[in-house]
């Protein structure tokens, strides 16, 4: 697209880092029409990956999570609109429909509508100090409520943010218990070996587990949560629960309006849906990915920012495609880690570790025939070069074969395994 033109208008349904990208892209790409970016918290589009870590433990303030300033949207003739919420979708007129009544017409329109947590049915679960975690929101009430310490916390969850939840709650000195169904906390996510590694870290700090098990109940005393039941009839003390559960993306309108659907929003790799002028990005988009011709949904903050540059290229017409590598990180107490790559096809094989899990620095491959298609660097030195992850990403990507004790042998640099070495 030349710079300078105008295509019509554009519509963006989410205000998330996605949809806040896709802005931020389309004007940097010369774009001047009409851009409506709908958001329904009243908070400016804000970076999630902050709530469960630096804002949660304090080390950052609110001004830290913004995607961009907040003047830049008027700055950029971006019409931003908080506390809006689309609750219809006419795709053959290119309208959506807002709670208010507004009608938006639209030449090509994104679903950048998130996900939300994963709730169940859980008696309880409306009690005071029980909550789910996804927003600003969330993370501030949680923090007001942790800072303090000498509480009873009971994580319900045993995924990416229920450790993390955890970790924070335990660095406050909080009393945390974490409940979850897996047998060993993160093991569908990167195997026994490594999931046994961070619940040794989580003890080590004081966080007790009840896996595998469930919340059967949560009970209250003078109008607040007290404890947990869980299926085995234990009563958990607990002054706060957390219910972290995963999420499930937002997919009614696309649902409504005729758009397929299957884990999130069917597109191609360069995240049109099946209705035209219609795209998604984010952890709402199934997205097709070149690398390995199936459809990949990510919930990670690397997939909403690399979407919304490739769904604000590909509505203005441009060869975009979402091929990047899955990226994602996690802060637990004194590890820091970085995983690149794709989880489905590292499910069930041995990961390959250079360096010490005692020592807590190391670097885990995951390989298959041969090549290697995840890895996760734990503590490696970000002095180091080549880093880790950019390593693990040429691996990935160059699908060069390369033997597990040349990948285990920390005697040979990481560059001697890059593809041109």
């Amino acid at each position: 697209m030349a710079a300078g033109h105008t295509l019509g208008n554009i519509v963006i349904a989410g205000g998330g880092l996605a949809g806040a990208t896709a802005a931020r892209t389309l004007r940097s790409e010369g774009y001047t029409g009409a851009i409506v970016l709908l958001g329904s918290e009243l908070h400016h589009p804000y970076l999630r990956p902050p709530l469960s870590k630096e804002y949660l433990l304090g080390r950052e303030e609110e001004d830290k999570v913004p995607v961009v300033p907040p003047g830049w949207y008027a700055e950029n003739d971006v019409d931003l609109r908080l506390g809006a919420t689309v609750t219809s979708i006419g795709p053959a007129e290119r309208t959506v429909l807002l709670s208010d009544g507004t009608a938006l017409s639209y030449t090509s329109l994104l679903l950048a509508t998130g996900a939300a947590p994963r709730t169940i049915p859980l008696p309880g679960s409306e009690l005071p100090g029980v909550s789910t975690f996804r927003t600003l929101d969330d993370s501030r009430r949680l923090r007001r409520k942790l800072e303090r310490g000498g509480k009873n916390v009971v994580m319900v969850g045993s995924g990416w943010i229920g450790m993390e939840l955890a970790a924070a709650a335990a660095t406050y000195g909080n009393n945390v218990t974490l409940l979850g169904l897996e047998d060993i906390p993160l093991a569908g996510a990167i195997g026994p070996d490594l999931g046994r590694f961070f619940r040794s870290l989580h003890e080590s700090h004081g966080v007790g587990f009840r896996l595998p098990a469930s919340a059967r109940e949560i009970v209250g005393k003078d109008g607040a949560v007290s404890g947990v039941v869980t299926d085995s009839g234990e009563l958990i003390p607990a002054d706060v629960v957390v219910l972290a559960m995963g999420v499930l993306p937002n997919t009614g309108l696309a649902l409504t309006a005729g758009v397929e659907v299957d884990n999130g929003i069917l597109t191609d790799a360069s995240l049109r849906t099946s209705e035209p002028g219609i795209f998604a990005a984010g952890d709402v988009a199934n997205a097709l990915h070149p690398f390995t011709g199936k459809h990949y949904r990510s919930e990670h903050w690397s997939n909403a920012l690399n979407g919304g540059k490739v769904a604000a290229k590909a509505m203005l017409g441009q060869d975009a495609t979402l091929s990047t590598i899955p990226y994602f990180y996690t802060d637990q107490f004194d590890v820091s880690m970085e995983y690149s790559g794709f989880p489905d096809l590292a499910a069930g094989t041995d990961p390959v570790i250079r360096g010490s899990l005692e020592r807590k620095e190391f670097i885990a491959f995951w390989q298959r025939d041969s090549r290697v298609v995840a890895g996760m660097s734990v503590n490696w030195p970000h002095q180091a070069r080549p880093g880790a992850q950019k390593v693990i990403k040429a691996l990935i990507s160059g699908r060069t074969p390369v033997s597990a004790d040349r990948l285990a042998d920390g005697s040979a640099g990481l560059d001697q395994l890059l593809p041109e070495a």
